[in-house]
Formats: structure tokens, sequence, C-alpha cells
């Protein structure tokens, strides 16, 4: 007898024990108690936030190190390892002052010095780069006083020091002198969870203890803000790729939390009396990038066809099988923000339109060049809309080919910019929150550089004039403007093309509570245990 996926966690929520959970899996885990937390989470290849943008690589750095400022849950910003700070009458000159009771993992203080090395660092990523083209000099003053003297006014300064689109992490000194091309792996920061190096077990967990050091602010946390307090001793960061398998630990209580359950399953979990459903992000808008720099979508009328192509709904109905989780959606600026419009979107249509996009291909001078789809085995949603988008593109003639991986490997892939015959690749799915696509002036996916931009590297120079004009905006109506210019011009060269918005909730056990709701990302903060 063949049982499927849903019938065995059935039948493992019914047993109520751990005679549900493969051997391999029982043999690995150990039981916990109120102090340890387990996390079912994606495998750790990098470590260095400014090396990768990957979602996974930030979760663990927000666990372990500080920022200057932290966004609220409304998203502004307020002062997180800053204590004082103030600014010159001529706008151009920002004096911050350290608050008390910062120290590094190694027992050493945080200085002036490792905050302007950090800045100079993140400064060569896109969320800092707009800081250091407008910045005079940044230097200490003392060591607990640095400044930021700019050549013109920049009024997002501290918002731009709070962004989390490559957030602004406080390294210490002598790790902020390494490039971005070179990855930081000394993982000691100064923030609440420190990394436990003995215990890291690449490709099965990664462990984080509580920094019995740290002094969290006063204020209650809020959104990435306020008092970051850590109410356990351990947290464990377990890598079960199977969702099934992962599903089944959680059921026996051997994992507290798993951060993408499969959507199928999700009447299974809401079955269980000790298991609950939670919405951390309020929205993902799922997306494909084409590598603009090979063929076939070096050519703009292939990147068209792509938006013509996809049917929204199919993948939605693949993604998110809960019609109340999913929506479809065509403006650049995201769903429901202060800058969703309607320009240029005539090309949305219900059901997609596969006869032009056939046309459009043709037009592009397709000649059945492979086009490989790097497929996330480990992330159950881009893994089915990898497989439909490969049977879609077959079915208009274009020669489509899965390239399964996990998640950590597939980012290491997405770097290369060569042809598919050289280990290259042709298009991978990604997500975003709708609050990430409002900081054009930050958010690496909304550049249109070429290469120096993020992968996939499109090239406009028209949009990336407006873009440029985004931070010196002064007013939300005419920000609005922009947005509108930029996302005609957008879906004119089409820099990615949206598969449409999906709430994905992590599964947990009830006795774990606490948990802090931000966009995009986990925070390791403020979760206990019962």
């Amino acid at each position: 007898m063949t049982l499927s996926r849903r019938n065995l966690i059935k039948m493992g929520m019914a047993a109520g024990t751990a005679a549900s959970i493969p051997s391999v899996l029982r043999a690995q885990t150990v039981p916990t108690d109120a102090r340890t937390v387990r996390l079912v989470r994606e495998n750790l290849t990098n470590f260095d936030p400014y090396y990768t943008t990957s979602t996974f690589t930030t979760d663990h750095a927000f666990a372990i190190y500080d920022m200057l400022f932290s966004l609220d849950s409304k998203f502004t910003p307020q002062p997180q390892m800053v204590g004082k700070w103030g600014i010159s009458d001529d706008k151009k000159t920002y004096t911050f002052e350290l608050r008390d009771g910062l120290g590094w993992h190694d027992g050493t203080p945080v200085t002036a010095a490792d905050c302007v090395a950090s800045i100079r660092r993140w400064g060569q990523t896109s969320g800092g780069r707009l800081v250091m083209e407008r910045a005079e000099d940044i230097s200490k003053r003392d060591d607990k006083t640095f400044t930021i003297a700019l050549k013109e006014p920049l009024g997002l300064l501290i918002d731009l020091l709070a962004t989390t689109n490559y957030p602004l992490f406080i390294m210490r000194e002598k790790d902020a002198e390494h490039p971005i091309t070179e990855q930081v792996t000394a993982n000691i920061g100064s923030g609440p969870f420190k990394f436990n190096h003995d215990l890291a077990k690449p490709g099965a967990s990664f462990t984080y203890d509580r920094n019995e050091k740290y002094e969290p602010r006063s204020e209650p946390p809020d959104g990435f803000g306020g008092g970051k307090v850590v109410k356990v001793d351990r947290v464990i960061w377990e890598v079960i790729a199977d969702g099934q398998t992962a599903l089944a630990a959680l059921q026996a209580g051997e994992v507290d939390f798993v951060s993408d359950p499969p959507a199928d399953l999700y009447s299974v979990i809401e079955g269980d009396p000790n298991l609950a459903l939670q919405v951390l992000d309020k929205g993902q808008d799922m997306f494909l990038r084409m590598n603009c720099l090979q063929k076939p979508f070096d050519n703009v009328k292939a990147r068209q066809a792509m938006l013509h192509l996809i049917d929204q709904e199919a993948f939605l109905r693949v993604i998110s099988p809960d019609a109340k989780y999913g929506r479809s959606l065509a403006s650049l600026f995201g769903a429901d923000t202060l800058y969703t419009n309607v320009e240029n979107t005539g090309w949305y249509k219900k059901g997609g339109d596969p006869e032009k996009a056939r046309q459009l291909f043709k037009e592009a001078g397709y000649a059945g060049e492979k086009v490989v789809i790097l497929q996330p085995t480990t992330w159950a949603a881009a893994s089915d809309a990898s497989q439909l988008l490969a049977d879609t593109l077959r079915k208009v003639g274009v020669n489509a080919e899965l390239a399964p991986s996990d998640w950590s490997a597939l980012v290491a892939r997405r770097a290369k910019k060569g042809p598919v015959e050289d280990g290259g690749w042709s298009i991978f799915i990604t997500s975003v929150s709708d609050f990430g696509l409002t900081v054009p002036h930050t958010a690496a996916y909304l550049t249109a550089n070429g290469e120096e931009g993020w992968f996939g590297w499109p090239k406009n120079d028209e949009y990336e004039a407006l873009r440029v004009k985004w931070a010196d905006a002064g007013t939300l109506e005419e920000r609005q403007a922009l947005a509108r210019e930029m996302q005609r011009i957008w879906w004119d060269f089409v820099g990615f093309v949206f598969l449409g918005q999906v709430v994905s909730p992590i599964a947990r056990r009830k006795s774990l509570t606490g948990l802090i709701g931000v966009p995009d990302y986990f925070l390791m903060w403020n979760i206990q245990k019962a």
C-alpha cells in the first residue's frame, strides 16, 4: 500500500508518539526542556549578511549582531545601539553616541571605530551605497561617539541606517575591514544570541545560546526594535529538508517550530490540538528572476514573453491551494502599499496569454536554447512553482530543464553569470514582502544597473535615473509619481515577473509563544515555552 504524505502525517498525529518519526531523526534528537527551543529552518552555508542577501543568513545576523537603529512595527526608525544622536543646523552633520553596556561576544567593548568600519563595509551594498555616495566623512570622535558628515542633506539617512533591505549590522572593526566579496566567518557580534561554534553541525543543526551579558533596551519589543529580551537559554536551528519529516517531528514535540510547512498539510496542522498555524509575515510577493546576461533572456522580447506567459491563478493554486492565503498582483510596488498603482499593467490577463508569449519568443529569435530553472527542493512552494513553470514553458516550445538543489546550493549557483553550459542558470524563483517593494533606493532586487546589481542583472538607465531620485523626494505625492513612472518603464524591460502574493503561515506547538511578526525575517528574541 502506498501512503500519501497527508495520510502518513495523519497516522503520526493519531499515534502522538515518537514512533511516527523516522529513526534517523530520532537518533539525532534529544528531549527538549522549557529553556531550549528547536526550530526547523533552512541549512546555513553563508554566515555573512553582507556577502549574500539570503533571508536565512539575515535571520542568523539578527540573532548575533545588533543595529544602530531598528524599524518598529510602523516602520519608523528607533534607536537601538545608539543612545543619543543629533543633527547640525545645516542638516549635513549627524552625531551619534552609543548607549552604555554594549559588548562583543569575545568580551571586548563595542566602540565607535567598529561602527565606522561597519558603515563603510555596508556602504558597498545596495543598502548603504547611497550613504557612501553622499558622505563627505565618516569618523569617530571618541570611543563612544562618531559622526557622518554629508556633502548635502539626506533626509532619509536615519531610515537608511535602519533599513531591513541589506540591514546595517555592526561588526567588530577587524571583521568589517573585509571587503564584501570575502565572507566573515567569525560570527562574533554584540547581539542577544551567541553563535555556538562547537555545536555547529553544517547540514544538520546550528546552536545559538543566550548572550547573558546582553543589555536590552528598556522599551517593549516592537517590530525589529525595542528591547531584545531573550527568554530561553538556547535556540537550536534544525535542518530537516523534508516537510513531512519536519511536521512529524513537530507533532511528536521533538521540535517546536517549522518555518515553511507544506500548504497541503495546513488542515492537518489545524486539526491537531497541540499545534497552531501563525502568520508572522502578512504576505510574500513571489516572483521569477531571469538571467538577463545570457540567452534567451538577454533579449527583452523573451522577458516580455514571460510576462504574458504566467497565469498567476494557476501558480497560486500550486503554491497556496487554500485561496484565502493567495492573490494575484500586477504593481511593481506590491499589492497593498502607498505606492501600488496600475501604470502599464495591461499585460496582466487572467489565465495568461500563451499565444502572445509564443509570438514574443519567436520575435526574440529563440532557437531552442536550454532554459535552466533553479528548483529549491527545500522550499516546497517554490519547488512546486518551478515544476509548473517548466511545464508551462514546454507548452510554448521552450526547452526547459529543472536543476533541483537545496536553497543554499541555489544561492551559490545564482551568483554565476555565465551560460548554462558552464554551470549558469536561466530562471530562479524567490519572494519579498510588500514592504520590501516600497524602498527602491535600498532594495537590491529593484535595481536595474546591470552587472553591478542583483542576480539576474537587468539594465535600464532610464529607470535607474528615476530610482536614484527616490531618496530626495520630499513628499509622498512625489514618491507616488516616481513610482508610476518607474513601474511604466519596469514592465517594458521586465526586471522580474510576479507569480502572485501568498501568505505562508509558520507551524508551531501551542506551548511556544512570544513570536514577533515582521516582514521577510524571523526574530529569535522574545520567544518562550510554557
